[in-house]
């Protein structure tokens, strides 16, 4: 069994971007349009890490929210994420410094987030840290959200590895289902804080001395 890790594929929100609170306030906003809110226990135990389109159809089963409706709530929460985007998404030195460093050593880096298309790419672009990645994957990318592994196993594919090969740094328990059920390694990461150089290093070299 090979173990020598060839990649490093990045949950983002949490995990490159700070964007939790972005997200809960985005959604929030455009929810209390109907009258509707959710509390941050609420976001952080049960939504945290799922898609505006998984929260709404949980939103649907335990509120009054007909499905009509979800279009139009996404299309503002989305509009509303990319305003807190623009005003507080910058780049941040030691996630620059981890990505950089970790290219220069022949990683191959790659982001697989449950935001869509254009959050991940807005995010990556004013972060300054998307000349790093080989690519990055978002929700519109497949048909099944983390929980499912099917993002990282479309990641891992795309990377022409084996999931061994590749190590998933993650945060929240959704994203770490899907990652644990594709057969990765897994770094879990508390805080956005924890995603540098040295842990992701020392976290590899600890994965290929033990194999």
């Amino acid at each position: 069994m090979n173990n020598k890790i060839k990649a490093i594929i990045f949950d983002m929100d949490g995990v490159l971007i700070d964007a939790k609170d972005w997200h809960y306030e985005a959604l929030n906003k455009a929810l209390a349009i109907f009258g509707l809110t959710i509390s941050r226990h609420d976001h952080l135990v049960t939504f945290d890490g799922l898609s505006t389109s998984q929260k709404l159809n949980i939103l649907s089963k335990t509120h009054v929210l007909p499905e009509a409706l979800h279009p139009f709530i996404n299309e503002m929460k989305q509009q509303y994420t990319m305003d807190i985007t623009y005003q507080l998404c910058k780049p941040v030195f030691h996630h620059q410094y981890a990505l950089s460093k970790l290219k220069q050593h022949g990683y191959h880096l790659a982001v697989a987030s449950n935001s869509i298309r254009n959050t991940v790419k807005v995010m990556m672009e004013r972060s300054s840290l998307i000349e790093y990645l080989d690519f990055y994957l978002s929700n519109q990318d497949v048909t099944k959200g983390k929980p499912d592994p099917e993002i990282y196993n479309t990641a891992i594919n795309r990377l022409n590895l084996q999931p061994q090969e590749c190590l998933i740094v993650e945060d929240n328990e959704n994203g770490l289902k899907a990652a644990y059920a594709s057969g990765a390694q897994v770094l879990k990461v508390e805080t956005v804080n924890d995603v540098n150089f040295d842990n992701i290093y020392n976290y590899i070299c600890e994965i290929e001395n033990n194999a």
